[in-house]
């Protein structure tokens, strides 16, 4: 009985040994599941913004973390919320403080602008600009630093304010835990074509005698010198309309 006793002790020892290490494994994979889906999740965000988004970076140093707001403006976002259809005209990467020391990571949405300089923003009030979703992407977060590099000067930066410009690349370094290997991943935006600066450049463009416009009024109010009209080949010769050969 002591013998058959010892070793049913030492079957559910190893038993208990192999689930403990099984569970173990299945932990570690999702949690570097949830990782790798949050990298992809920032690399595709990144890689598709257009090319008047306003990017703003946040940083504050609060003695044992760098804490930091990353937004992003002007990059609409359609998704249902509590069985409504809402659209967030601006997101933000927010570290949060838990009474853990540890960090955890939030996707905010917000209905409105934030920014400030945005249009929005000199109506909207201070309850305007409270996100009306929160999602927390990680938790347990040991430290989690931004650095963006300006492709004009090739620097490294903490920090961005600059409007109307993108940073080259984004540097994410981050650890999970007390015991996370530090994770360094590093994020190209492509560069891309305001679509406001290009309809100002067409609409100055417009205005300087090219063909099919005219110049704008004069400041007496008399009309502006008149346009090249457009000539369309018509299907007689060089004119155009519906007389062949005629003029357009």
């Amino acid at each position: 009985m002591l013998l058959l006793t010892m070793i049913i002790g030492m079957v559910f020892g190893i038993a208990r040994t192999s689930l403990a290490l099984g569970n173990t494994i299945v932990e570690t994979q999702n949690e570097e599941m949830k990782h790798q889906a949050f990298m992809e999740l920032l690399g595709q965000r990144f890689a598709s913004l257009p090319g008047n988004t306003r990017f703003d970076l946040q940083v504050d140093d609060s003695g044992s973390h760098y804490i930091s707001d990353l937004t992003l403006q002007n990059v609409p976002v359609g998704f249902a919320w509590a069985g409504e259809e809402r659209i967030a005209k601006a997101v933000q990467i927010s570290t949060v403080k838990r009474r853990s020391g540890y960090l955890d990571i939030v996707l905010k949405f917000y209905e409105n602008e934030i920014l400030e300089g945005s249009e929005s923003s000199f109506q909207s009030t201070a309850l305007d600009n409270e996100p009306f979703a929160e999602i927390v992407l990680l938790e347990d977060v040991a430290f989690f630093e931004w650095r963006v590099l300006d492709g004009r000067s090739m620097e490294w930066q903490f920090d961005w304010e600059i409007q109307g410009r993108l940073p080259l690349q984004i540097e994410l370094t981050m650890a999970i835990g007390a015991k996370g290997e530090e994770i360094r991943q590093v994020f190209w935006v492509p560069p891309k074509q305001n679509p406001e600066v290009l309809m100002r450049q067409m609409m100055q463009g417009g205005g300087n005698g090219t063909q099919g416009t005219g110049t704008p009024p004069n400041p007496d109010g008399t009309p502006g010198t008149p346009g090249n009209p457009i000539v369309v080949p018509g299907p007689g010769g060089q004119g155009g309309g519906n007389v062949p050969g005629g003029g357009g």
